[in-house]
């Protein structure tokens, strides 16, 4: 089965494809937040460069958040349109699960926190333990930084970090005494691939927002058609 990964919840821009013998192609499309013109030029030219064309996917699988509003609206509405298009199957992941993933996948063990910049003075996070698997310990939520950092260095314990949220306040993550510091800005799009095949596709993508300011937005997920 050919999967296409759209990743749009933080500021890199990313597409990631698994064709259905084996091969796996993965591109970084943007780095400064113009998803919007870049990431149907990047799904394009990644199709290019696999020898396929757009009624050639069988699944799609995108990041719902948490993430960058913007962000996320450009990348749920183009995997809906692609899905409804072609007639492709729908699936969707978290940004945090992925950070997760691609930790594990790197090899960090133990302790992980999950850390996605939200602006405003604030990050989405939650935790996992890593070990032969990943394990949730926690649900998605909406933190200020510098609590974050008050609240690990008071448990005294050995914790990881990651996340592009991790890296805009480093100098306070990194001060929490035992920390490792995990550099993975954007979420894994190779566990995007890996997790997407493996879930049961949904009729509907709802963006996680965590922050109601968000969640009131005039952006309305659209139910991709049966």
């Amino acid at each position: 089965m050919n999967i296409l990964a759209i990743e749009t919840a933080t500021e890199g821009c990313a597409t990631g494809l698994r064709t259905s013998d084996g091969r796996e192609i993965i591109k970084l499309v943007d780095e400064n937040r113009q998803h919007t013109e870049e990431l149907t030029l990047g799904i394009q030219a990644l199709l290019s460069e696999a020898g396929l064309k757009a009624s050639d996917i069988k699944r799609v699988v995108v990041d719902h958040g948490p993430g960058l509003f913007t962000g996320l609206r450009v990348g749920i509405a183009t995997a809906i349109a692609l899905a409804q298009g072609v007639g492709a199957e729908l699936v969707g992941v978290s940004s945090l699960e992925l950070l997760a993933h691609g930790a594990h996948d790197a090899g960090v063990r133990g302790t992980l926190m999950c850390a996605v910049d939200g602006r405003r003075g604030e990050v989405f996070v939650q935790t996992f333990t890593l070990s032969d698997g990943v394990v949730a310990k926690d649900e998605p939520r909406v933190e200020v930084p510098r609590t974050v950092v008050i609240g690990w260095a008071t448990m005294a314990v050995p914790v990881t970090f990651t996340g592009d949220g991790v890296e805009r306040y480093l100098s306070d993550f990194s001060a929490v005494p035992g920390a490792v510091i995990h550099r993975e800005k954007v979420p894994s799009i190779h566990a995007a691939l890996t997790l997407g095949s493996e879930r049961t596709p949904s009729a509907t993508i709802t963006p996680l927002y965590l922050r109601e300011a968000d969640a009131v937005s005039n952006f309305t997920t659209r139910e991709r058609a049966k």
